[in-house]
């Protein structure tokens, strides 16, 4: 069949073990103590009450965690979890399908929602506010306008990019929070946790080594544990050491802040084909071979974090760190003024 594809055995495994490395409970996420305190007076409220949790806004760059939170609410409200992305809903009845079909408090969650069209966007407001879904039945000077009534359910919205959201539609929700990057010892419990589960061996140096190169990320953090993992059982004692997650890392390309091969070839294209820049992102996008969209969500984030990258109304420009990070003589110093 057309647009069918089947996993083979080794991706299904994959895509297992991922989901089991998520934590169930508020209690098993790790980091972002604030914003768990703030989820668990509301959900509390919400279970005392009876009520569907209010509409929730989680915000903050991918591998984070917005997906896992998604999930522990509806496990912690014992309530059925329903998934979608906003790339998939293409027209409104599409959203009729998924609302049509919730059970009383169940969490609707909806990742990547800024990529929702504005028209989309309009069909969630009433929904949200009325529990009320407006049909237009029947066509031409004769259509009408029905108001079909809607269980209560919590949307749950996930946004990498939450300034593209609409004022009418990010006001709409009742809880709002962004997730901030995760600092090494909170990486490293998570590292911990997540080699317990898989059966691995780890001391303290190689939890903290994988987590100084894991960008700040819970999903990077477990993508590289699983590396190290199978180069310890193949080429090390079985145990993830210093040595070992070192020895893999450096096998994956990944450096000591954690740039991997694209990282440094994006930092590379600005400062040696663009003379440090500026550089426009459709351009640079076309010299590395990458998706515009991945560069912005993806890398330009961490290289913004690590102060290797400036925007500028005309371009990226590559920073002193950048050059000296490369190994590379940075130019003189040019006049701000002209980018």
């Amino acid at each position: 069949m057309s647009g069918l594809r089947i996993q083979t055995p080794d991706e299904a495994f994959e895509e297992d073990l991922d989901r089991s490395l998520r934590p169930r409970t508020l209690d098993d996420f790790v980091g972002q103590d604030a914003l768990k305190d703030q989820l668990s007076v509301s959900l509390q409220a919400a279970r005392l009450r009876g009520e569907a949790l209010d509409h929730v806004l989680l915000a903050g760059p991918p591998g984070l965690g917005k997906t896992s939170l998604a999930q522990i609410l509806a496990a912690e409200l014992e309530v059925p979890f329903v998934q979608t992305a906003g790339p998939a809903l293409e027209r409104k009845a599409d959203i009729a399908a998924f609302l049509g079909a919730l059970e009383p408090r169940s969490i609707f969650f909806v990742d990547e929602i800024h990529r929702l069209s504005r028209a989309l966007e309009e069909t969630f407001y009433p929904a949200m506010e009325d529990r009320k879904l407006p049909i237009t039945v029947g066509q031409g000077a004769g259509a009408r306008v029905m108001d079909v009534p809607l269980p209560p359910f919590t949307l749950v919205g996930a946004t990498t990019r939450a300034g593209l959201l609409t004022t009418p539609l990010r006001d709409r929700f009742g809880i709002q929070h962004r997730l901030e990057p995760y600092g090494g010892p909170e990486l490293a419990a998570i590292i911990h946790r997540s080699a317990h589960i898989l059966g691995c061996a780890i001391d303290e140096g190689g939890a903290a080594a994988i987590a100084r190169r894991s960008r700040g990320t819970p999903r990077v953090a477990n993508r590289l544990l699983k590396r190290v993992r199978d180069y310890a059982d193949v080429r090390g004692a079985g145990v993830v050491d210093v040595a070992s997650a070192n020895a893999a890392l450096d096998l994956l390309g990944i450096d000591d802040l954690g740039l991997d091969p694209l990282d440094r070839e994006i930092l590379t294209a600005i400062c040696t084909k663009f003379d440090g820049g500026p550089v426009g992102l459709s351009t640079l996008a076309i010299t590395v071979s990458e998706e515009q969209d991945t560069i912005e969500d993806v890398y330009e984030p961490y290289l913004l974090q690590c102060g290797f990258l400036k925007r500028t109304p005309r371009g990226r420009v590559a920073t002193s760190r950048a050059w000296a990070h490369l190994g590379l003589d940075a130019p003189p110093e040019r006049d701000p003024g002209l980018f």
